[in-house]
């Protein structure tokens, strides 16, 4: 096995997180930043605020945690909807916003151990070990299952388990799930859908480019290309059209996580503890900063933005940190603060959840 695999995909033991704690907000338009413990017995959610960063409140999930290896364990909707997996009880947890308190709404049942959760097109999306999911969504509200697509490799069969990354909308008409499977170069699944919902009993499975490795993390362009990191071979790829356009090195090991502001895309560089910024155009990805920023507290375990905060989860010395930044229109970062210490010892996914409607890069 690669030893970079263990930075992007590592066994979680977690440290279980106290009881209940909350404290009042006292305005509406706090940016809140949201992980999950990853407990494997008792998984919770904790909301912190992203200008002082207090912890604003720890609640149950309802559930288990236990997620690897994975992007997009816990993903935001809208500033209104948030979403947690709870890999080890076959659920995602729901809670919905209101002013500035997070409240619990429902557990969502899934067929199978899920990993990575993305919204778009009025539907959730839930990918698991050998298959997604979609959830028909009405406004900020999760109605019932609609659509199920098995996983497949390149070069046929089902994922072993722990190959699913992340899935992640990247049209009104497609999604893809990334697999990574050392040493083969790993698969990444485009899934077909139709009035949101997913249609087709399996999706279509185009291999890694020939002398990469593990599609990992992703994110996607509004015309529908998505850069994708190839993290075991610190590579990056432009997906466009059911195929890898261009391919390049961006200089950083184990970049495993991405996220996008406007024309640029942030990866957590899990063994170079960095962050970097790369450009995706039409047919070619590019290098703009090679080390946009460093992650002092420990090894990055995902990363996301919006309304000018970047946060990145990591972990390290047996416990997890939340690290914040700033942003600029010229995608030049800032350190907000020291990191936030979480409390757990693998904490997973991490999203920043603007106020209602300001969540649009």
């Amino acid at each position: 096995m690669s030893k970079l695999f263990a930075f992007c995909g590592a066994a979680l033991l977690l440290v279980a997180v106290g009881g209940d704690s909350s404290v009042r907000a006292e305005r509406s338009d706090r940016i809140l930043v949201v992980t999950m413990t990853n407990d494997p017995i008792e998984n919770r959610l904790n909301v912190y605020d992203a200008d002082t960063h207090a912890l604003l409140q720890s609640m149950s999930t309802r559930g288990k945690g236990g997620a690897a290896g994975n992007a997009r364990g816990v993903k935001q909707y809208r500033g209104e909807l948030i979403a947690a997996v709870n890999n080890g009880s076959n659920s995602v947890a729901l809670f919905k916003r209101d002013g500035d308190r997070v409240t619990f709404e429902r557990i969502v049942p899934t067929p199978s151990a899920p990993v990575s959760v993305d919204f778009g097109n009025d539907h959730m999306y839930v990918a698991g070990p050998t298959s997604v999911d979609s959830f028909a969504l009405h406004q900020t509200t999760v109605t019932g299952l609609d659509g199920t697509s098995a996983l497949e490799l390149a070069g046929g069969g089902a994922p072993p388990d722990g190959s699913t990354a992340q899935v992640g909308v990247i049209s009104d008409r497609q999604l893809l799930v990334t697999l990574k499977t050392d040493p083969d170069p790993g698969t990444v699944d485009i899934v077909s859908l139709h009035d949101g919902a997913i249609t087709g009993a399996s999706s279509v499975a185009v291999s890694a480019p020939t002398g990469t490795l593990t599609p990992f993390g992703f994110a996607a362009y509004p015309d529908g290309t998505a850069v994708i990191t190839l993290a075991h071979s610190n590579q990056a790829g432009l997906f466009r059209n059911g195929a890898f356009t261009s391919v390049i090195t961006p200089g950083q090991a184990a970049d495993c996580w991405a996220t996008r502001v406007g024309k640029y895309v942030f990866t957590a560089n899990t063994g170079s503890r960095t962050i970097s910024r790369l450009i995706g155009t039409g047919s070619h990805v590019f290098v703009d900063s090679q080390v946009a920023a460093t992650v002092a507290a420990g090894s990055p375990a995902d990363i996301d933005a919006s309304a000018g905060v970047l946060g990145v989860i990591d972990h390290g010395a047996g416990q997890s940190h939340l690290s914040l930044f700033g942003y600029n229109r010229f995608g030049e970062l800032t350190a907000l603060g020291f990191p936030i210490v979480v409390g757990a010892a693998n904490a997973n996914g991490v999203a920043i959840v603007p106020a209602a409607d300001r969540d649009r890069n």
